[in-house]
């Protein structure tokens, strides 16, 4: 059974406010062409189809194009709702749209009801884990802690139940949205640490044949069996020097894996310069960036005058500056924003707690940054919508 595995769409969001929505298109084009072209059986689609839990119009015009494109290839489309997603709204109207393949699973109480896939061979089994807030699926899966590693396991020890229910010889697959340990992560995505841990093992997802993973966005391979395809596109500069692609993978009548990376169209590359103003606008070495969104990082010791009007003469497509002036290594205080990169939110309070007072939080403190972020993220999922934006 050949598997498209993609995931992190996002769809209806924004490189620095330049919309994606053109180039989101053109990543769909390339799917169904894909699909059409390598003969796939099944796609994959691991969760964060939106970028957020009440998307534009726009984006949702391009889902639904989406959907009826893969519905008329005939070739079944199972997705997950990921953090980024409203899991209600994703997940409406998913018992009619299953009757056109395409399973939507956003409800966590079903996680170990697979959508049955068969070739050849047999059946294969496909279970969709949607991302799982601990704190609201604590009590669902009786897990002791409202952990990341206690929710994903519970619910992957119903998964396993199910299968072994099933004839001998039924292959699996496994959805699910989560940072699995060994991955490595970037600026874009949305931290959903909970009680200072985010990352659970890999071992999770033992007994299975193949896990299709989404959350990071850079393609990576935690094993052999459990992999993330990454986003398609490239959502911060941090992503500047990912290939973006898409896991094509075979799945063996015993259940083996062969896995081939897709590559997906990249419609304008990123590009993350470092250097003086000067150097910059004179590198004849830079010029190969010309069309590229850039970040440019400045380090002349003294801020130049309109370094953005004149970098964007160069470069139209300057999106980002950064100001990190060259100082002396003593000078601690010009380092705090550099200090704060791809942190966490715990970390980053944690880290301005000791900025202000010098000494770092206690254990008690720890405690009530941690119990309030967790209590704002659970907030906003409950109240997903409340606050619209247009």
């Amino acid at each position: 059974m050949r598997l498209l595995h993609t995931s992190d769409w996002h769809l209806g969001r924004s490189l620095h406010r330049v919309s994606m929505l053109e180039a989101q298109a053109a990543f769909l084009d390339h799917l169904v062409i894909t699909v059409r072209d390598r003969e796939v059986d099944a796609v994959l689609v691991a969760g964060d189809v939106y970028d957020r839990a009440v998307p534009p119009l726009a984006a949702v015009e391009l889902f639904d194009r989406a959907l009826h494109r893969l519905a008329a290839e005939g070739v079944p489309t199972v997705m997950i709702s990921g953090n980024h997603d409203s899991a209600r709204r994703l997940g409406v109207a998913a018992g009619l749209i299953e009757r056109a393949g395409i399973h939507l699973r956003t409800d966590p109480a079903n996680c170990a009801a697979p959508v049955l896939l068969a070739d050849d061979h047999g059946e294969v089994a496909c279970y969709g884990l949607p991302y799982l807030e601990p704190a609201l699926v604590k009590d669902e899966f009786r897990a002791e802690k409202a952990h990341h590693e206690a929710v994903l396991g519970a619910a992957m020890d119903r998964v396993r139940a199910d299968l072994a229910t099933r004839a001998p010889g039924t292959r699996s697959l496994v959805l699910a949205h989560a940072f699995v340990a060994g991955g490595e992560p970037s600026d874009s995505e949305r931290d959903i640490t909970v009680g200072g841990v985010s990352a659970v093992p890999a071992g999770v997802f033992h007994g299975v044949d193949y896990t299709a993973l989404g959350h990071l966005h850079g393609s990576q391979t935690i094993t052999e069996r459990v992999r993330y395809s990454g986003s398609p596109l490239a959502y911060s500069f941090s992503e500047a020097a990912h290939r973006k692609t898409m896991w094509l993978v075979d799945l063996g009548p015993r259940g083996e894996i062969a896995a081939e990376r897709v590559d997906c169209p990249v419609p304008r590359p990123l590009a993350r310069l470092r250097g003086t103003l000067a150097e910059l606008l004179d590198d004849p070495a830079l010029e190969r960036h010309r069309d590229s969104f850039v970040e440019a990082v400045l380090t002349d010791r003294a801020r130049p005058a309109d370094p953005m009007a004149r970098l964007a003469e160069r470069f139209p497509h300057t999106l980002s500056l950064v100001f990190e002036p060259d100082r002396a290594a003593e000078d601690a205080s010009v380092s705090y924003a550099q200090r704060l990169r791809g942190r966490g939110d715990q970390q980053i309070a944690e880290d301005f707690v000791s900025h202000v007072r010098g000494e770092g939080p206690d254990e008690r403190e720890r405690t009530a940054l941690r119990d309030a972020f967790e209590g704002v993220r659970v907030d906003e999922t409950l109240h997903e919508g409340a606050n619209r934006r247009a």
